[in-house]
């Protein structure tokens, strides 16, 4: 209990931290800096940072401290909660930041200016929490000390399968994203937070379920087992054609390369009568629109020659 304690007292030590990071940059820096570069500084290096936590606590926790299943989702739960609380609109993911431009929210410089806050905010994360792990606070600090060099790879199966399984999970979470976008904040969150557990418990087994390509170069890349290639194929190429297939299934097009609907048939704003028109009101009223001067002067003439012809008649 008391590893778990020490795990609970690290979670709060960084999201105050990168809390206190968060604040005081918005209220040094411009606004635009902020958003694009600070904010996603602060929300990698938390969400990071609490990974590498969280998976010390996956791997070892249940042989070393007794840790269940339950507990551990529930703890995944509690953190995307408070993540999706105090990320202040911040994406902390290199594909979400690709989704906005796709989808033609974001211009290049500040989609660029995200990305590399992102990968800055990592691997600060990471060393970070290597240093912290050296006090060796707990048994599992100490044993994820000592393993931290000769870590294993987070892919237990097959790259192709891996891949598949990554952009299966960015595919339902950039979706879940898409349709959730205008719904309030608190349900947002809850509905988030509660996607993660889910996918965490569905795909954690086989690929530990990143669907972040920040998160997952930080956290597995320089581990053994795997070549670097192999990695890419699965943890960024996966979930990058994830998000794309979510935005072109939403969309029906990408907003940033396409102009045209390519899925969907757009409603016409105007909508026709769908009633029948009166009998001889094609014949009453199409000459008053269609003629004019010396042809409507002629219509009338045929008129009253055709109305002469029957009363001789």
């Amino acid at each position: 209990m008391a590893g778990l304690n020490v795990s609970l007292s690290f979670f709060f030590a960084i999201c105050a931290l990168c809390e206190v990071a968060r604040r005081t940059s918005k209220t040094l820096l411009p606004a635009g800096a902020y958003a694009s570069f600070a904010r996603e500084v602060a929300g990698a290096a938390q969400l990071a940072a609490c990974c590498l936590e969280m998976r010390a606590l996956v791997e070892l926790g249940p042989w070393a401290g007794g840790f269940g299943p339950d507990l551990l989702l529930t703890l995944v739960f509690l953190l995307f909660l408070v993540h999706g609380i105090t990320f202040d609109g911040a994406s902390a993911n290199p594909a979400v930041a690709l989704q906005e431009f796709l989808m033609a929210e974001a211009s290049l410089p500040s989609t660029l200016l995200k990305l590399a806050a992102q990968a800055l905010g990592a691997q600060a994360a990471c060393s970070l929490t290597r240093s912290l792990w050296a006090w060796e606070l707990s048994d599992l600090h100490l044993l994820q000390s000592l393993m931290a060099a000769h870590c294993s790879s987070a892919l237990r199966t097959s790259v192709p399968h891996g891949a598949l399984v990554e952009g299966t999970c960015a595919f339902v979470f950039h979706l879940s994203l898409l349709r959730l976008r205008h719904s309030l904040p608190i349900y947002r969150v809850l509905a988030v937070a509660l996607l993660v557990t889910v996918i965490a418990y569905t795909a954690g087994p086989y690929t530990s379920a990143f669907f972040n390509p920040a998160l997952a170069a930080s956290v597995t890349f320089h581990c053994s087992g795997n070549t670097l290639l192999e990695y890419c194929q699965v943890y960024w190429l996966g979930p990058l054609t994830g998000m794309v297939l979510a935005v072109f299934l939403h969309q029906g097009h990408l907003p940033r390369l396409f102009q045209r609907n390519l899925l969907y048939r757009q409603k016409n704003k105007y909508r026709t009568p769908k009633g029948r028109l009166a009998p001889g009101s094609v014949d009453t009223q199409m000459p008053t629109k269609a003629c004019s001067g010396h042809e409507l002067a002629r219509a009338r003439t045929a008129a009253a020659r055709l109305q002469l012809s029957h009363l001789t008649q």
